[in-house]
């Protein structure tokens, strides 16, 4: 039998997945470093017997996490912070943490530092953060994010949208949550009333990320139904990674399904290499591209219309090919002008994973 609440220490996961003495204490070891969270929901999709489940990598910690490889920031986030929880490093976009909270605490996340932890880099004010998009008219979007945007409350997310609905130079609000992936019960009536209410005013893109085909339950897209029907466009970024998601068959199927529900795919991002996540999760360039693009290959027009990046602290880089020991890449969205649609060529070794701030 499932529990009733989201899952928070060792001791009450243990039973569920028939965890020894010594594994729960390795376990409380890494929960004190990084939080452990997981919904009664997406503990559902778990097979218990298997420790090499796709979908239990993605929930319940391990070993690798402890290895500390990594580091903690390593897109430049605290670099583009202007205000308290308002980053600007793209020009027209604004991306607010709205919340540390998450529905659950996802092992591959690149916001370990934050995420469920308390923290000055999220919850700013939202009259300062809506004064400063509201005086830069080069934004014409913002991203309401966190943690998981859903995690703040009905009237708080209604708060977010009347705010930032009546900036006339914003094209769009986005909104990022995993809550359809982890917890599709957060999609109730009230919320979607809301939503449908500002979707009338702003467009509304929920992103949301599917990293495996098993995530796509009825659950999961019964909660995208009701939003699509409510009148908002979802799209889905995916993270490679490595033991879920890193097979061209696994993440084909992904895509296609996904298009074939209405929900493009949007980015497919390598993994980032943090603190508790590199040692586990991240998969070398030169195995990697092969892996996307036979994935892209296995897709109709519609469903190749995502592109593979990583976001570095100079911009969204987009991944084309190894060729001869090269990173061929280029710049799809840059901080800086000189980067913008720059094309290059960068040496990289076989088990390469990232690239440095050093790009010629």
């Amino acid at each position: 039998m499932l529990p009733t609440g989201c899952i928070t220490t060792a001791e009450a996961l243990a039973p569920y997945l028939n965890l020894s003495d010594k594994e729960t204490q390795s376990l409380r070891r890494i929960i004190s470093v990084y939080p452990l969270a997981i919904t009664p929901y997406y503990l559902s999709l778990v097979d218990p017997s298997d420790p090499e489940d796709p979908i239990r990598k993605m929930c319940v910690p391990s070993l690798d996490e402890s290895l500390y490889e990594g580091q903690s920031d390593t897109s430049g986030e605290a670099d583009n912070t202007i205000l308290e929880g308002l980053q600007h490093k793209y020009r027209q976009t604004a991306l607010i943490l709205s919340t540390e909270k998450c529905a659950m605490y996802c092992r591959h996340c690149f916001r370990k530092r934050l995420v469920g932890k308390s923290t000055e880099e999220t919850k700013g004010s939202l009259d300062a953060m809506a004064d400063y998009v509201a005086l830069h008219d080069e934004i014409t979007n913002v991203l309401i994010s966190g943690g998981d945007a859903f995690l703040n409350s009905d009237s708080m997310i209604e708060a977010y949208l009347e705010r930032f609905s009546k900036i006339g130079h914003l094209d769009f609000i986005r909104i990022g949550t995993r809550t359809p992936v982890v917890w599709p019960e957060r999609i109730t009536k009230n919320l979607l009333e809301i939503l449908a209410e500002y979707a009338k005013i702003k467009p509304i893109y929920i992103i949301t990320q599917f990293n495996h085909p098993r995530e796509l339950s009825e659950q999961a897209l019964g909660a995208i139904r009701a939003l699509q029907a409510s009148g908002l466009v979802i799209r889905n970024q995916t993270v490679l990674l490595k033991g879920v998601n890193d097979d061209p068959e696994v993440l084909g199927e992904l895509l296609r399904r996904l298009a074939a529900c209405a929900v493009l795919p949007y980015y497919v991002f390598q993994c980032r290499p943090v603190l508790g996540v590199k040692a586990q999760f991240q998969v070398p360039f030169s195995r990697a591209l092969p892996i996307v693009n036979k994935a892209r290959s296995l897709q109709n027009g519609q469903g190749k219309s995502f592109r593979y990046c990583m976001s570095h602290p100079r911009g969204k880089i987009e991944l084309l090919d190894v060729i001869e020991g090269k990173l061929i890449a280029r710049f799809h969205q840059a901080k800086s002008a000189e980067d913008d649609n720059r094309l290059f060529s960068a040496s990289i070794s076989s088990s390469q994973a990232w690239l440095d701030e050093n790009l010629s």
